[in-house]
């Protein structure tokens, strides 16, 4: 039997106060605080293990509980919060239809060419350090779990977090690059391909 309890529901239970935010202003908050990193860990504590820490029965006890913990986290965060704030609203004024216009194309138009080419430029990249040519896989070759091609080593791309499934049943007859995808570009790992040499 399947019960779907809301949040609303269990705020009322737990005798929770309501908040009513203006429209669209928890998102603004959620970004700000995101960028300003205002309620990290190491800013309000971790705040999964302190509520396992915490005794006590209500959300007054908790509210108070806490802050004689933490008590300048609140407002340290709302400090950086608020400069956040000012920072997003200064950027909103500079945003025009021409800003608009070129953000659509990074998105839609190179970040989609880039984010679905970029396994070439791995193996273009891979091919200049084995000093090789390379392909990329046909589809046939690609059903197998190959993307391409360096020399005649076949080659499959997987992001770093691929290492964590390695005991998934998948069996790819090919040397694995990893990857990891930065701010600013990609980190490769080609330490298995130099390794096949």
């Amino acid at each position: 039997m399947k019960i779907k309890i809301s949040f609303l529901d269990i705020k009322k239970s737990l005798k929770s106060p309501t908040y009513n935010f203006p429209k669209y202003s928890t998102q603004i908050l959620n970004l700000a605080n995101q960028n300003a990193q205002a309620t990290r860990p190491k800013a309000v504590g971790q705040l999964s293990d302190l509520i396992q820490e915490f005794h006590g029965k209500d959300i007054k006890e908790w509210e108070e509980w806490y802050i004689k913990k933490y008590p300048d986290a609140l407002s340290i965060a709302a400090i950086k919060i608020t400069e956040m704030i000012k920072n997003l609203r200064d950027s909103i004024t500079k945003i025009n239809e021409e800003i608009i216009s070129e953000w659509l194309k990074d998105l839609v138009i190179v970040k989609t060419f880039i984010g679905l080419k970029f396994q070439e430029a791995i193996l273009k990249k891979g091919a200049e350090i084995m000093k090789k040519n390379y392909r990329l896989s046909n589809p046939p070759e690609e059903s197998k779990g190959i993307d391409g091609f360096i020399g005649e080593i076949p080659v499959s791309i997987k992001p770093i977090t691929h290492k964590a499934k390695k005991g998934l049943n998948e069996e790819i007859n090919a040397v694995i690059v990893y990857y990891e995808k930065l701010k600013d570009g990609i980190e490769i790992d080609f330490s298995e391909l130099v390794k096949k040499e």
